[in-house]
């Protein structure tokens, strides 16, 4: 009996996280579908820029992946390092989240690029606190970690291509 419990706690708590994780993205993404829509069309983009399709889907699974990785470091017994890792969980959600309205709503593709840069920074200081909760939790960022590096050469790309 106590092992459903606990099941049925570990299910919605993934759910939770992922929940959250998705819904940033969803947030984001309908705040700037005008821009998204301006970008397609009017935006020079740099080599390797992959079809506008492929990033909901990459972003959907990447939502999952940090939602994942952060139910897994919340059921973790409390500690000081746990703490640390779902804030910078937070703060690098938060800096994703604003990103996509800089680079879309607001073309500010220079300060965007700076902003990703520190983005990519805070994810790497979450994969290497996570890494010391859970080792899987860091393991399921790596994806996003290199996504958020390509996205960071396309970013370059476009801030170089349209001034």
């Amino acid at each position: 009996m106590l092992r459903v419990i606990k099941m049925k706690h570990t299910w919605k708590t993934y759910a939770l996280w992922i929940a959250i994780a998705e819904a940033v993205g969803a947030l984001a993404g309908l705040l700037t579908r005008e821009g998204t829509k301006l970008y397609a069309e009017t935006v020079a983009k740099p080599p390797l820029s992959p079809p506008a399709i492929v990033f909901p889907i990459v972003w959907g699974v990447l939502y999952a992946l940090m939602g994942i990785g952060a139910a897994r470091v919340s059921l973790t017994p409390g500690s000081a390092l746990r703490t640390r890792a779902l804030r910078l969980f937070w703060l690098q959600l938060a800096f994703n989240f604003v990103w996509s309205i800089l680079f879309f709503n607001l073309e500010a593709f220079g300060l965007s690029f700076v902003w990703l840069a520190i983005l990519w920074a805070l994810i790497w200081m979450m994969v290497l606190t996570f890494r010391k909760v859970d080792r899987t939790a860091a393991l399921l960022q790596i994806p996003y970690l290199i996504w958020v590096a390509f996205a960071g050469y396309l970013n370059l790309g476009v801030w170089l291509l349209n001034g």
